[in-house]
């Protein structure tokens, strides 16, 4: 019996149907074998490393004896098992064992590559944030390693204080200000433009939309991605919001505007004006006030601080970098933040 078009139509899509439905099923079973089987092998690695911490305990010069132990297990065990057991790694299990509790390797059921990249941090604190954004955020490992190569932890720092950072990130607590959420100075190292002393803003927010996800990364937690070059028009007038983004956690539209040069006043105006019409004819009931960023080349705080109202909560200025800071250029920044603070705290009296 001859088949009509219709009914072909019909069995090609059942068919499509199917095989994406098959094709979904094969992919999570096989996500969910490889996590299982790297949460298997991050356990295996900190019994190893926990075995070889009780065997080390019983020596009397325990430097010395630690190191023997784990020389004469790897001569037995890397003829056998390969690399993954040379004396460097088998340390590297006796430190994971040390620096992470049990609890901690459970709860977080991160990988053996971000463990490995959080061993290096020695900073209780530091870690413990980087683990929580790592859970919360789903980062990967080139997430995570991107992130504390850029310094996220003491960006954060530089306009907030250590334990609300880490209650943010936790969970353990709401953020309330944009400051908690929003960084400066922000790292886009990522959009690959050159060094050049000249940049058009168009260009750069166009690099920006290219890499959208790793844009977002570096924004960091509840944002989404709204508009780009969102149109307004008021009495006449057309207007032209170059990035629209909504944060889930503040429950709030952020508008950016990117500027290329040092911040003016004019800027701020400008962007207090996109602000106030998204409070008035786009925000809902229910929303937090909207919350408005310039991202910028340089800019002056004191400029910003007069500029705006002394309660101003929803207009911040945040500097942009096309590298990842130096230990020292950070350093730098944080003296440079505190004495900024002093500054403004004597004017304030």
């Amino acid at each position: 019996m001859t088949k009509t078009p219709n009914q072909n139509i019909n069995e090609a899509l059942q068919t499509k149907i199917l095989t994406d439905d098959v094709k979904n099923l094969i992919a999570t079973s096989q996500q969910k074998a490889i996590r299982a089987i790297d949460f298997e092998r991050v356990l295996l690695y900190w019994n190893i490393g926990k075995r070889i911490y009780e065997e080390v305990q019983g020596g009397d010069d325990r430097a010395e004896y630690g190191k023997a132990i784990i020389k004469n297990l790897s001569n037995e065990l890397e003829p056998i098992y390969g690399s993954g057991y040379s004396y460097r790694q088998l340390y590297l299990f006796l430190q994971f064992n040390k620096a992470f509790p049990i609890v901690n390797a459970l709860r977080s059921q991160l990988s053996w590559t971000q463990y490995k990249l959080l061993l290096r941090i020695e900073d209780n604190d530091k870690r413990e944030f980087y683990i929580a954004e790592s859970r919360k955020n789903n980062w990967s490992s080139r997430d995570l390693e991107r992130q504390i190569n850029a310094s996220l932890y003491e960006r954060l720092l530089l306009s907030n204080d250590k334990q609300s950072v880490l209650e943010v990130s936790r969970s353990e607590k709401f953020p309330l200000n944009p400051n908690e959420i929003i960084k400066d100075p922000m790292v886009l190292e990522f959009l690959g433009l050159e060094k050049k002393s000249v940049y058009y803003e168009k260009d750069f927010e166009s690099a920006i939309i290219s890499n959208l996800q790793a844009f977002l990364l570096e924004l960091g937690n509840g944002f989404s991605f709204v508009a780009r070059q969102k149109r307004i028009h008021i009495d006449g007038d057309d207007f032209f919001v170059d990035l629209v983004f909504y944060n889930r956690l503040l429950q709030c539209f952020v508008v950016f505007e990117i500027k290329t040069h040092k911040l003016t006043h004019q800027d701020i105006g400008q962007l207090q004006m996109y602000v106030n019409y998204f409070d008035r004819a786009e925000k809902q009931e229910f929303e937090n006030p909207t919350i408005g960023v310039l991202l910028c080349a340089d800019k002056n705080d004191t400029v910003v601080k007069y500029t705006l109202p002394e309660n101003n909560k929803t207009i911040l200025a945040s500097k942009y970098q096309l590298y990842l800071p130096s230990e020292e250029e950070l350093i730098k920044e944080l003296h440079k933040e505190f004495e900024n603070s002093d500054i403004l705290n004597e004017d304030d009296q």
